[in-house]
């Protein structure tokens, strides 16, 4: 039990026992010269000199108490606290030699010891990272590599946790909450054909197999097609990895094709029959009767309008599926003036700032081959090519002084091959694939051939390129996780810190007008799994508050109210412990709106202003900035007082403060909790 106690309050019971023990003395050897005293007299005189004395011995031994509290106990904790500090949570700065000036040569000591350890530290870190450069640079390959994969990819654990995902996964996986490590996989799909498949392929037993499965997302209903590979682990419930890829819009566009064609069928079937049974009923070689030859024309008029009905449908479809990338207008252009100009034609081009969806390369390649035979008819000796926005689509215009086009001739050449040494792709299958048709006209006097592009929309500024990454940490394959929280370790338990910036300081009155937070999964800060947002409080921010957080009422102006952060943020944070500085603030804005989310948060709690007084003690500054200061931990001017900034700088402070709590035998969550609890008289403790 001694062990358990603190350096202060052990020093402090050994002067109480000396204390004690001078006390009993005393009044013992009161008690014996009473007990042998000559005359009546003498008593009062021995107990009031036994009092005088025992009052100087406690004023004696209390006044050394404080002294030597002041000037060695409590030095010899912060020379401890610090020390540790630099073992555990890879401190960096110069320990301050003031806090033990009167312990002699100790603190001199300690400091060259922490000096050395950094120099030691630090040398070690530089021959691993030489040697681990090569490593680094392939896993930042492969990283690339999968973060541009053209589908999705996540890895899951034999209980269906995430432990990898790339960016294309994020997408793929709906609006709702994004994926977390650690979270499991069927917050995001159905999980139905998912344990079917990982079933049949570990029944299986064949370890290079992979099963092809459909499934959908839990938020949007979005169809995807997958397949599944077993990791090579062993054990009963192998991890696996599952490719993704949407084919939403594929089984629409199959399921569209396949109701027109069954619609063509059944509109065309009547018609026939009908054709084929008047034809029966007239011998072969004689005229129709007029009345016979009516009801023949009506069916063959019904049997071609349906055809051309159809037939329009069909070309409409094949548009708005069409699997074709925008292409820049000015690209497309440039393309075909370069593809005219090699055959030493004249040519002036200009386009207008449009994406077009079509295949550039067919396009170029037809117009081009249209102004070769122009030229070689005698029709033009130069062109001009222009693109223009028309009629919510786009015209390409190839142009020349000189005669017009007849159109039989036109025609003639779009039957012709593009490319007469390569594929036998004509002009008419290419407009086709495009649901557009090509024509001669006179343009501004000038002779010209007419090619409409359908789906055009204006260019406008290049959006800012989306960051492609991979989110991973496979030692999550082989980590057993504990269900009760009280039993696990700290480095087994998965985090979120979050911070706030509000109205003002009154959580009853005031409200939110800012909402950040970070997960912690494996005792590392995921990088890419940040939750940050503005809040409109739906009141105005008194200016003394814009002053310290630079938040204004027209930078809220259209962020998302209260209540639709807090479920955003409940989401984010299921299933974790949540870590706050001064916990007890911002959980009362939480809690304010669990009524309006329909959810409570019952997740446990951290307050890293207690834990900072476990390993520093009560009596030391427990701020934000004086903790990180502590702990070598520099918050960015621009990030201070932000919910982002403090966020993080909470978390690298956290993540150290566990390992200071490690090495002080403070291993699991349920005895940070005993530990927390013993300084209720800073803050309360939230967990109930």
């Amino acid at each position: 039990m001694i062990e358990r106690l603190g350096l202060r309050l052990r020093v402090l019971l050994i002067f109480a026992g000396l204390l004690a023990g001078a006390l009993a003395a005393l009044a013992g050897g009161l008690w014996l010269g009473w007990s042998r005293q000559a005359g009546a007299g003498v008593v009062p005189t021995l107990e009031l000199g036994g009092i005088a004395a025992g009052l100087v011995i406690a004023g004696l031994v209390v006044g050394v108490w404080y002294l030597f509290d002041l000037n060695v106990a409590r030095p010899i904790d912060a020379l401890a606290s610090a020390l540790r500090a630099r073992a555990h949570a890879d401190v960096a700065s110069e320990m301050d030699g003031e806090i033990a000036r009167y312990l002699g040569d100790l603190a001199p000591a300690a400091s060259a010891a922490a000096q050395r350890l950094a120099e030691t530290r630090n040398a070690l870190a530089e021959a691993v990272a030489r040697e681990t450069t090569r490593l680094a640079d392939e896993k930042a390959r492969l990283e690339t590599l999968l973060s541009d994969a053209p589908v999705g990819v996540v890895l899951c654990t034999g209980a269906h946790r995430l432990v990898f995902y790339n960016s294309q996964a994020v997408d793929l996986l709906g609006t709702g909450a994004a994926p977390g490590l650690e979270r499991n996989l069927f917050d995001y799909l159905h999980a139905g054909p998912i344990r079917l498949a990982h079933r049949r392929l570990i029944e299986g037993g064949e370890p290079d197999a992979a099963s092809d499965l459909l499934c959908t997302t839990v938020a949007g209903a979005r169809v995807l097609a997958a397949r599944m590979r077993l990791l090579d682990e062993g054990g009963a419930e192998p991890g696996y990895v599952l490719t993704l890829r949407d084919v939403t819009s594929d089984l629409a566009a199959l399921a569209s094709r396949e109701a027109l064609l069954a619609e063509m069928l059944d509109r065309m079937r009547r018609p026939a029959a009908n054709l084929q049974t008047l034809l029966q009923v007239v011998p072969e070689g004689e005229a129709l009767p007029p009345d016979l030859g009516a009801a023949v024309r009506q069916e063959v008029a019904g049997l071609a309008g349906a055809v051309r009905d159809l037939g329009a449908r069909h070309e409409a479809g094949r548009s708005e599926g069409w699997p074709v990338a925008f292409v820049r207008g000015a690209d497309l252009v440039d393309g075909l003036r370069a593809r005219i100009a090699a055959a030493g034609l004249p040519v002036m081009a200009e386009a207008a700032e449009l994406l077009l969806r079509c295949n550039g390369f067919e396009l170029i390649a037809l117009m081009s081959r249209l102004a070769g035979h122009v030229a070689a008819a005698g029709l033009a000796t130069g062109f001009a090519v222009s693109l223009d926005e028309e009629e919510g689509g786009a015209m390409l215009r190839l142009s020349w002084e000189g005669a017009a086009l007849p159109v039989g001739r036109l025609d003639r050449w779009l039957a012709e091959p593009v490319d007469p040494g390569g594929l036998e792709v004509t002009g008419l299958a290419i407009l086709a694939s495009h649901a557009t048709e090509a024509w001669p006209e006179s343009h501004g006097g000038r002779a010209c051939i007419c090619l409409p592009i359908r789906q055009a929309r204006r260019a406008g500024r290049r959006p800012k390129p989306i960051a492609r990454a991979v989110v991973y940490d496979f030692d999550l394959l082989s980590k057993v996780r504990n269900e009760k929280v009280a039993d696990s370790r700290l480095e087994d338990l998965t985090y979120v810190v979050f911070d706030s910036e509000t109205t003002g300081l009154m959580p009853q009155q005031d409200e939110m007008v800012q909402l950040a937070a970070v997960r912690i999964v494996n005792g590392r800060r995921v990088e890419g799994e940040i939750f940050d947002t503005l809040v409109n409080p739906g009141r105005p921010i008194p200016p003394a508050s814009t002053e310290v957080h630079g938040i204004s009422d027209a930078m809220v102006a259209d962020a998302p109210g209260v209540a639709e952060v807090v479920r955003r943020f409940h989401a984010f944070a299921e299933g974790a412990v949540l870590i706050a500085h001064n916990a007890p603030f911002d959980m009362e804005f939480l809690r304010r709106a669990e009524f309006a989310i329909g959810k409570r948060f019952d997740n446990p709690i951290l307050d890293t202003v207690l834990l900072s007084a476990v390993v520093y003690g009560q009596t030391e500054v427990h701020s934000l900035d004086a903790l990180t200061h502590r702990l070598g931990i520099t918050i960015p001017e621009e990030a201070r007082h932000t919910a982002i900034g403090d966020t993080v700088a909470t978390a690298d402070a956290f993540l150290k403060l566990v390992q200071i709590l490690k090495a002080r035998g403070i291993g699991t969550f349920g005895e940070v909790l005993t530990e927390v609890r013993r300084h209720g008289r800073l803050m309360k403790d939230l967990n109930g």
